[in-house]
């Protein structure tokens, strides 16, 4: 099984942490202090959009190894 040349969950993966960390220093510019509330909110969604590809990846990657363990076997 060949990997495809584009990888969506990495590219997902790389542009949700990109734009939570721009988010997070775009709030501390703005709001100073009073930013941080807004700024830990943003880290838990980054965690937890990381999370989220990681199951899905590791979904996907259980899937296609169930898949090729029922085509007949080339060993």
């Amino acid at each position: 099984m060949t990997r495809p040349a584009f990888d969506t969950l990495r590219a997902l993966a790389i542009a949700s942490q990109a734009l939570g960390l721009t988010l997070i220093i775009t709030l501390e510019t703005l709001m100073g202090d009073a930013a941080r509330p807004w700024q830990g909110w943003t880290l838990a969604a980054m965690v937890a959009a990381a999370l989220w590809i990681a199951l899905v990846r590791l979904y996907r990657r259980n899937k296609a190894r169930k898949a090729m363990a029922r085509q007949p076997g080339d060993d």
